[in-house]
């Protein structure tokens, strides 16, 4: 009898694991199912005058066209680096209104809604309670920035 209990807990124990395991690698990137998930490989030279406004920190440019994401990239210059968000607003299905756009320079906005983020953060900041997709970014030493993810 001992043995079968003891078999019954390891078992129970194994499949433990195995569920703990199986939620932490979750591929849940931070926004609704609905929003799209697209290929993002874009490259932006911030020598050309496009892009200037990215020279100088908090600094923050759309970017638009083939392999941008569909609704298009913001990208934001920080004291650190740079930040790239995907412009579908992350908490609700994509529709008329959702597209994300700068107001005032210092803050993110959904219309749909009036969900707000902080600019150079991405944080929530009003109505919405996730921070809009971001890209990875790689920044050359010779002004070339490459998006992807």
């Amino acid at each position: 009898m001992k043995e079968f209990i003891k078999m019954i807990l390891n078992k129970a124990v194994l499949l433990l694991a195995f569920t703990l395991i199986f939620q932490s690698c979750n591929s849940d990137d931070g926004t609704v199912s609905c929003v799209p998930i697209t290929t993002v490989s874009v490259s932006i030279n911030t020598a050309l005058p496009l892009y200037s406004n990215l020279n100088n920190p908090g600094g923050w440019v759309y970017v638009n066209g083939p392999m941008a994401g569909t609704r298009g990239i913001l990208v934001i210059r920080t004291a650190s680096g740079y930040r790239a968000y995907d412009r579908n607003a992350p908490h609700i299905c994509p529709a008329e209104k959702t597209t994300l756009y700068v107001k005032d320079d210092i803050k993110i906005v959904c219309d749909a809604d009036g969900s707000e983020w902080m600019l150079l953060t991405g944080q929530p900041t009003k109505v919405a309670n996730r921070a809009p997709r971001m890209y990875q970014v790689y920044a050359n030493p010779n002004g070339v920035i490459t998006i992807t993810n």
